[in-house]
């Protein structure tokens, strides 16, 4: 499929509805019901269509703004349109494959993380924590990580949920990468207890930093 329209493609997105499908997706907050997998099937047959991906997004509907993260050309997106971009991707699934996908792949990527970390609105700034945790493990050397644990320590625990998680993230992966802090690291998640509580299914690991912490660095010396 190449060179389609947005009415063929939304035509397909509804044929791929499922009722079981928009079950699980609004546990989590999304608002869609097509399967993960059959939407990136479409998008992998649409292939690279920044245009039409530019088209999508403007529909407002989740399931078309996901193919459209997948089809876009990343580099082609001004600071400007990202961040009304990101203002507007109020679902929890489109919010993180537009960070993940398209933001972490743009050359503008530095200048958004500083701008987005200290917003007003709570999930812009889930956003600049998601890219700052990203760079706590891959290029560490321009962040201020005790000054980091700082804030998680003053702020993480009365947070709004999407930016409790994306600082608890943050949290866990200074206490994996970066063994001088990670007693630090630990305690703070001791004593905050943020998620300690969370369910977890017995394969998984737990999203509390302290245990999360434990089995990584376990899973980093095997």
């Amino acid at each position: 499929m190449t060179d389609s329209t947005v009415a063929e493609v939304l035509a397909e997105l509804a044929a791929l509805e499922d009722p079981r499908s928009r079950a699980v997706n609004e546990k989590h907050g999304d608002d869609h019901g097509v399967n993960l997998g059959k939407l990136r099937a479409l998008a992998k047959r649409l292939k690279t269509q920044h245009e039409l991906a530019v088209e999508l997004w403007a529909t407002g509907d989740s399931a078309a703004r996901l193919v459209a993260v997948l089809i876009c050309r990343p580099k082609l997106f001004e600071p400007v349109e990202l961040d009304a971009m990101l203002r507007g991707a109020r679902t929890p699934k489109v919010h993180d494959w537009l960070v993940g996908y398209v933001v972490k792949k743009c050359p503008h990527v530095e200048e958004l993380r500083v701008a987005w970390f200290g917003d007003s609105d709570p999930v812009v700034a889930s956003a600049g924590w998601a890219l700052t945790t990203d760079l706590v493990a891959k290029a560490p050397d321009g962040l201020d990580l005790g000054g980091l644990l700082d804030v998680i320590e003053g702020e993480m625990k009365d947070s709004p949920e999407r930016l409790q998680w994306a600082m608890n993230h943050c949290l866990a992966e200074i206490g994996i990468e970066h063994p001088g802090l990670r007693g630090r690291a630990v305690g703070i998640g001791e004593r905050l207890g943020v998620l300690k509580d969370y369910p977890t299914p017995a394969n998984c690991t737990s999203p509390y930093a302290p245990v999360w912490i434990a089995e990584m660095v376990s899973r980093k010396a095997k």
